[in-house]
């Protein structure tokens, strides 16, 4: 009687705690169901505090509400969902208390809370959609629940309710944007046709829009850019781009605040990380938007950068992250010689704009405190400064030179700490999405992005002193070290080009920078004993690994370079492993060359190896100066004859220049064969005798090779 007398009102605290009693003790359903529409009751009008809604799961449990929602026969007079009403609410109850919103009887629902959004909405079923909300919601904020909800098909159920437009689609859009910040590729990579619909429907409105609600789709869209699978690749997605484009130059175009302007900008900056330049259209418009975007990033940088006040700076460094991503690709858009956007004189104006505001990001840096030393904004401007360094060698050069001591100091402690490719996120954009406050997410291997500018710097000798007074080249070993670790790490066969791999050719280059200009650099500092080592046992691993021929191209000249000054070491005293990496080097420089016909003459030309073809132009200097180093190499290891001649080099080489036509090698390469065979023939009596046996006198005198000449008519 007391429950059946509060059935028009929501329950008090005394009937509550009968009806919990009832639902505890009941004897059959009729009983139970009368206490639970009082409690659903006192439930939806969000009455319940956490104790009394956790009372409630420990009275009914999960049976009841999963029985409810199966049942096909309402109470007579009530419409067909009612079951699956009360089920649902008392649901949407339990996910109140995060332990019974990850229960696998709750994730076990997802499929149906699915089809409650994107079933045809009657007037009487708002509150089962409101519910269904309230439990995917509570989902998604539990360990396993995105995961789970992106298994389950809530994505596409999710990307239909907001289609549709029907009660409740915003929350659709809300719960969407959370699963994309956490579960980009996979939900891209399951339900790419519906969030392709949904990116199309916003990217309409926001060309349409010419009211707040612009600038409010500026701070959603970018989540709806995926960085994979392109854009571009489809005609829906391209005509996407297309609206973006048109409807960002509608803004930029126009007088803005500041709160306009940041959202617009980080806009552009999520369609430059997905697609680069290409959602920018070639011809005047284009160049004209893409000028006035880089321009308006630089302005931004100097604005905030130039004067800082410390809590100015804090609420703009992601729009200033924003900013360093439309930079970066103004620097790439500048250096292009053939199919970029701009014209030579907006270039030139560019670099000059840019220059203005990379002095900015210097300035800043000068500020930073050791404290600051994590934040990932301090990351953002040292990666977007090494891209600049590793373009533009000749501006700002002072300002650097003064810069590199902070540069190497920070790059030191971060690779100490342990902030290394290993266990990060290899991404090329400037962070793998714009500045977040969870450093733990941002790639932190500073080294990686400053490599291309040291390299361009340890060639002039101010900036190469102060980077060896710094200690630059003891991290650079060190760090090589643990990138060869990396690479090799994975598996035995090695992957396709990483960053990683990237980075050990990179850093070669400085190292022979290094070996060239300061080779008592080279002997003093331990740790090229270490590096010498690795280097000797590396390269026959290498050579093998299909499509890693650079990097093994940068490893073997380093290494005989190293050897010409580390002869005396004891990592070369006729170990093993020196042997081995000989033979490796041997391999290398010994098959870059072969014949192939020459239509001219109906005879054979000198021609780079099918295996080499494709690298050659990354890897023509290399080989020449490898070539060199060898020959200096035959004089200081009486042992390296013996391994030429197993390796049956003389007798190829020879067979080489006698078939194929004279006029088809040309000097430089006849200079570097003459280099090694002159060095041959003097250190080694056996190696002379192979060359004249196999008429050497002959192709010598062919080639112009005098200085062979006189060795090989000397008895």
């Amino acid at each position: 009687p007391a429950m059946a007398s509060e059935c028009g009102a929501v329950p008090g605290a005394a009937t509550l705690r009968r009806c919990l009693e009832v639902l505890r003790d009941a004897r059959n359903d009729s009983e139970q169901l009368a206490a639970l529409l009082l409690v659903t009751k006192a439930v939806r009008a969000g009455e319940l505090d956490s104790k009394t809604r956790r009372q409630i799961f420990d009275a009914i449990g999960f049976t009841f509400p999963n029985r409810l929602l199966t049942s096909r026969e309402p109470p007579s007079g009530c419409p067909e969902h009612t079951f699956r009403a009360l089920g649902l609410t008392l649901l949407a109850c339990f996910c109140t208390d995060p332990e019974l919103a990850g229960h696998s009887q709750i994730l076990n629902k997802i499929p149906t809370f699915n089809d409650i959004l994107v079933s045809p909405c009657h007037p009487d079923s708002t509150s089962m959609i409101d519910d269904a909300y309230q439990c995917l919601t509570a989902v998604m904020a539990t360990p396993r629940g995105p995961k789970e909800l992106v298994t389950k098909g809530a994505v596409s159920a999710l990307c239909q309710a907001y289609m549709n437009g029907s009660y409740g689609s915003n929350r659709a859009l809300t719960l969407l944007l959370g699963l994309l910040a956490v579960a980009e590729a996979k939900c891209w990579q399951r339900d790419a046709p519906r969030l392709l619909a949904v990116l199309s429907k916003l990217s309409k409105e926001f060309l349409k829009a010419e009211d707040m609600t612009k600038f409010e789709l500026c701070e959603l869209l970018p989540r709806f850019i995926p960085l994979s699978p392109p854009l571009a690749q489809d005609s829906q997605g391209s005509d996407c781009l297309h609206r973006l484009y048109k409807g960002l130059a509608n803004i930029l175009g126009s007088k803005l605040s500041q709160s306009q302007r940041d959202p617009a900008l980080k806009l552009a900056a999520s369609l430059v990380q997905a697609c680069g330049s290409g959602w920018i259209p070639a011809g005047s418009t284009g160049s004209k938007f893409l000028a006035l975007l880089v321009n308006l990033a630089c302005v931004e940088v100097r604005l905030t950068l130039e004067e800082p006040d410390p809590v100015e700076v804090e609420g703009k460094k992601e729009v200033v992250t924003a900013c360093y991503v439309l930079i970066e690709m103004g620097i790439q858009e500048c250096l292009k010689e053939e199919e970029s956007l701009l014209g030579a004189a907006q270039k030139m104006q560019l670099m000059r704009i840019m220059e203005e505001a990379f002095g900015a990001v210097i300035f800043y840096l000068r500020q930073v405190k050791q404290e600051e030393l994590q934040d990932p904004f301090v990351f953002a401007s040292v990666r977007i400064l090494g891209a600049w360094m590793a373009e533009e060698t000749s501006s700002l050069k002072q300002e650097i030179c003064e810069l590199l001591p902070f540069l190497v100091d920070y790059a030191k402690k971060l690779f100490k700490e342990g902030g290394t490719a290993e266990s990060l996120p290899q991404t090329d954009g400037v962070q793998s999405g714009l500045v977040s406050s969870d450093s733990s997410i941002l790639p932190q291997d500073a080294l990686r992005f400053l490599l291309p500018g040291f390299c361009h710097l340890t060639a002039e000798d101010r900036p190469r002193d102060i980077l060896i007074s710094e200690g630059a080249p003891a991290l650079l070993c060190d760090y090589f070290l643990h990138q060869w670790e990396v690479l090799t790490s994975e598996s035995e066969s090695l992957t396709p080009l990483t960053s990683t791999e990237m980075s050990l050719q990179t850093t070669c280059g400085i190292f022979l920078n290094l070996v060239v200009t300061a080779p008592d650099l080279i002997r003093q500092e331990k740790t090229f004993s270490s590096l010498m080592d690795m280097l000797l046992k590396s390269l026959p691993f290498l050579l093998p690994q299909k499509d890693h021929l650079v990097l093994a191209a940068n490893i073997a000249t380093l290494g005989l370079m190293m050897a010409r000054i580390l002869a005396s070491s004891a990592v070369l005293q006729k170990t093993k492993s020196a042997k081995e990496f000989f033979r490796a080097t041997i391999c290398f420089l010994s098959q870059a060359h072969t014949t192939q016909a020459d239509p001219s003459s109906q005879g054979l030309a000198m021609a780079v190896s099918p295996a080499y073809e494709s690298a050659w132009d990354d890897i023509r200097e290399l080989w020449f100066l490898g070539m060199q180093a060898l020959a200096s190499c035959v004089p200081l290891f009486p042992w390296l004859p013996q391994a030429v001649l197993q390796a049956r080099w003389l007798e190829g080489l020879s067979e080489l220049l006698t078939r194929v036509a004279p006029a088809s090698v040309d000097l430089e390469l006849v200079a570097a064969f003459q280099g090694v065979l002159v060095e041959l023939a003097r250190a080694s009596e056996p190696c002379r005798e192979v060359i004249l046996s196999h008429h050497g006198e002959e192709w010598a005198n062919l080639y112009g090779m005098a200085a062979l000449e006189q060795c090989l008519s000397k008895q």
